[in-house]
C-alpha cells in the first residue's frame, strides 16, 4: 500500500498498482492547470463510506509508493480514469477488475 499525501499532510492509504495509475492521470490534468475533484470509496474492511478530494495546482500533493518497482501500466485502466476526471464528479478511482468491464473509451475526434 501507498500513500496520497494531500495539502498539510494528510494521508490516504491506496495500493500502489492504483496510486501509479492515479498520477499519471492527476499528473496529466495538473500539467494542464486544471482543478478537479478525485474521489474513491473505503473498502467493507475500512468501515465504507467515500473520500473526496479538491486537487489544483495550488495545493501540494505527493504520491508515496512502499513497494520498489513501479507496476505495469494498464492503458485502459488509465484511459477509463482519465475520461471520469471531465464528468461532473470529477476523477473518479474504480478498480482494476471493475474498469476491465467498462467499454473502451472512444478518443476525441474518432
Amino acid at each position: 500500500m501507498g500513500y496520497l499525501v494531500y495539502g498539510d499532510g494528510t494521508e490516504y492509504e491506496i495500493d500502489d498498482r492504483a496510486l501509479a495509475h492515479l498520477k499519471i492521470v492527476i499528473g496529466s490534468k495538473l500539467r494542464r492547470q486544471e482543478g478537479f475533484f478525485v474521489s474513491w470509496e473505503h473498502r467493507p474492511e475500512d468501515g465504507s463510506g467515500r473520500v473526496s478530494v479538491w486537487v489544483s495546482p495550488a495545493i501540494p500533493l505527493q504520491f508515496r509508493f512502499v513497494g520498489s518497482k513501479p507496476p505495469q501500466l494498464n492503458r485502459h485502466w488509465l484511459e477509463v480514469l482519465a475520461d471520469s476526471s471531465f464528468g461532473p464528479r470529477g476523477l473518479h478511482l474504480v478498480s482494476e477488475a471493475e474498469a476491465d468491464k467498462m467499454p473502451p473509451v472512444r478518443s476525441n475526434g474518432a
